[in-house]
């Protein structure tokens, strides 16, 4: 990566993890990006998908949990281990100021995983009920952003690691939904 790039990552990071601190984003924020936080949520996807277009909501549910997976697995098995950046608590010059306030973890940093589950899911279901619910881009936006936003406030990745992680993600969802609108051409949202 470009040093001009690696610079403005790093004071991108500081902004976000320094000078937006306040103890509400403190106590927040390590939920927001704990995926068993947004079980809720899954669960509504899940339930929501069968009780109103069963067979159909089925395959919607077991498509989605693929996108996360492939997003998954090819951000943390290939892509991590081919760029080899570290987090901001092992970064030579970041970890001096990084305010940790989850534990730094054992992988590499980008891209961010989170991220890219996340946005894979968003933008999956986003492209399958965006002409019904025209609110679904806000919201699933929100919530996948958010959680790329907490990432980088508890210091476990840099911006550049989600918001790539989070384009990649995009691209995913977006592919499962071509996929599923492919395996079923009927597929309607009355």
């Amino acid at each position: 990566m470009p040093d001009f790039l690696i610079q403005l990552d790093r004071h991108l990071f500081y902004f976000i993890n320094h000078d937006l601190a306040n103890p509400f984003f403190d106590w927040i924020m390590p939920f927001l990006r704990n995926p068993k936080f947004w079980i809720p949520l899954y669960l509504f996807i899940i339930g929501f998908c069968i009780y109103k277009y069963k067979k159909q909501g089925l395959i919607i549910i077991i498509l989605l949990a693929l996108s996360a997976g492939f997003a998954d697995f090819t951000s943390a098995s290939i892509v991590k281990q081919l760029v080899k950046r570290d987090r901001p608590c092992r970064d030579v010059v970041v970890s001096k100021t990084d305010i940790v306030r989850v534990s730094c973890g054992t992988g590499y940093s980008f891209p961010s995983t989170h991220a890219t589950d996340h946005f894979a899911m968003a933008f999956f279901l986003i492209m399958l009920f965006h002409k019904k619910w025209r609110w679904i881009w806000l919201w699933a936006i929100l919530w996948a952003g958010t959680i790329c936003f907490a990432q980088v406030y508890v210091g476990v990745h840099f911006p550049i690691d989600v918001i790539c992680g989070a384009l990649y993600g995009i691209l995913v969802g977006w592919l499962f939904s071509l996929l599923f609108k492919k395996m079923q051409p009927t597929f309607d949202l009355k």
